[in-house]
């Protein structure tokens, strides 16, 4: 396995462990705070992380590039891998948040996060660096979960219109090759006023002469 799977795979191990013994098994490598239990109990806390990676992200804080040559072209830099470990950990914690029915503020922070694939697929180069072709479809994300949980959201919390034209816009940029799977998605948490909106968007862009 490579490191960064390797680092996304023992972040997920420290989130299962107990707080009692997190001390015991990561004490000697990282200061673990006795309050951080706590502080991801504020209703922001979520919305604040994001904000404060979205901010570091742009600044190039993960930015780390390496001379590529035919041996090392298929690699990561350590900054790459621990953007991705770090994306993709907030990403379970806005479907948490989800899931636990803090919409509004999921909402914000997934939009957050997607705004920052599509700076890296505009082609800025300032966020992470790629030894290859790169764009955001190298980040592996599960989009049937993420997307299932923002569409969720976005039900919750925009109007219809809204809706249809944010959802559209979501598949576009990152899962167009599964379109009807994600509309379905879609469908499956709209209200009806939504679900019409979004029928009436597929039909104009189906028939481009309705426009």
């Amino acid at each position: 396995m490579d490191r960064g799977d390797l680092l996304i795979i023992a972040e997920r191990a420290i989130e299962l462990v107990p707080r009692v013994t997190l001390q015991a098994l990561v004490g000697d490598y990282v200061h673990v705070e006795d309050g951080a239990s706590e502080a991801r109990a504020t209703p922001n806390a979520l919305l604040d992380e994001v904000q404060k990676f979205h901010v570091d992200s742009l600044a190039g804080r993960y930015f780390e590039d390496f001379e590529v040559n035919s041996r090392n072209c298929t690699e990561q830099s350590r900054g790459t891998d621990a953007f991705i470990a770090e994306f993709k950990r907030l990403l379970r914690e806005c479907i948490s948040a989800a899931d636990s029915g803090q919409y509004a503020v999921a909402g914000q922070a997934f939009e957050l996060l997607f705004g920052l694939l599509r700076h890296i697929d505009e082609g800025h180069d300032d966020v992470i660096f790629f030894a290859d072709e790169g764009g955001s479809w190298q980040l592996g994300v599960d989009w049937c979960g993420v997307f299932a949980a923002y569409f969720r959201c976005l039900a919750e919390t925009a109007t219809a219109e809204d809706f249809a034209s944010t959802v559209d816009q979501a598949i576009d940029d990152f899962a167009e090759h599964d379109r009807p799977q994600y509309l379905r998605s879609a469908h499956a948490v709209a209200s009806s006023a939504q679900r019409a909106a979004l029928e009436a968007l597929e039909r104009r862009a189906a028939d481009p002469a309705r426009r």
